[in-house]
């Protein structure tokens, strides 16, 4: 990770940080709590919403979408718990042995954190609405074991030409008890989306669903883009990141272990490529 001098004197701060890693990660919270930010998650931000003065408080909703590895999920957890932080994680439906997840995430629910469903239905019953939602039914009941979801988010499911937003044009999650979904009830002309899609922080360039097209031109106008997280942070020691921030990020890309780290790298490397040449394609 580089910063040039010449573009900041907070720089040496953070110049030598390795990015994607835990210590990194736990920097970057820090960072945030000490420049005035209360960090929470998707629920709690919703819920939030609904109180007097809301939108005074400089607030980073915290979400986690736990693709793979969750083992690395409850270490990011355990990072957070130790700040006084309370996150959201949400977890794809389980296929085949679940290798001990349930656990995972029980663990994960007694450090305080919020858990929802990942939930990629429309693209695993490939566009049949009717299985879809019977499908995101089974595996509400399945994560309900664990904890009362009240919020889901939509997987990308990058190599599906199905976007699984849609199954909501057919049917309303609220009737299920779900309060809400960060793509769908999020309100994006205040709250800047952040995430670590594509391993950076501008991977909006990339990625295929991953994003809010709508206002990125308008974020990318004042300049709210990052690639690094010493680049995040450095805008943040500078009191130039707005006040409500989603921070998105894949709690399998950061990790301590340096051979997960560089299988990260390079297998995100190749994604990435992937990504681009489809999107070139289109």
């Amino acid at each position: 990770m580089h910063i040039s001098k010449k573009s900041s004197t907070f720089a040496p701060k953070f110049v030598f940080m390795r990015d994607f890693t835990l210590d990194t990660y736990r920097a970057l919270l820090e960072c945030l709590q000490r420049h005035g930010y209360i960090l929470i998650g998707f629920a709690d931000y919703l819920k939030r919403k609904k109180q007097e003065g809301w939108s005074d408080e400089r607030l980073v909703v915290l979400r986690h979408d736990v693709d793979a590895r969750p083992e690395n999920s409850l270490k990011t957890a355990q990072v957070e718990h130790s700040l006084g932080i309370k996150a959201t994680y949400y977890f794809r439906a389980p296929k085949g042995s679940s290798n001990g997840e349930g656990d995972i995430i029980r663990a994960i629910v007694r450090l305080g954190h919020e858990i929802g469903y990942h939930y990629e239905d429309l693209s695993l019953c490939n566009g049949d609405i009717a299985q879809a939602y019977a499908h995101f039914e089974t595996y509400l009941r399945y994560f309900r074991q664990y904890y009362a979801v009240e919020t889901i988010c939509a997987h990308g499911s990058p190599r599906s030409k199905y976007d699984n937003r849609d199954l909501w044009k057919a049917y309303d999650y609220r009737s299920l008890g779900i309060i809400g979904e960060p793509y769908l009830d999020t309100d994006f002309s205040d709250v800047l989306y952040l995430t670590d899609t594509g391993r950076r922080w501008d991977g909006y360039k990339t990625a295929v669903r991953d994003k809010i097209p709508q206002f990125q031109d308008t974020w990318t106008a004042k300049g709210w883009t990052w690639r690094t997280t010493a680049q995040l942070m450095e805008a943040i020691e500078k009191g130039s990141t707005p006040a409500h921030i989603m921070l998105t990020t894949h709690p399998q890309r950061w990790t301590n272990d340096m051979s997960l780290w560089y299988y990260e790298w390079l297998s995100q490397t190749v994604k990435n490529l992937v990504k681009r040449i489809r999107l070139m394609s289109e």
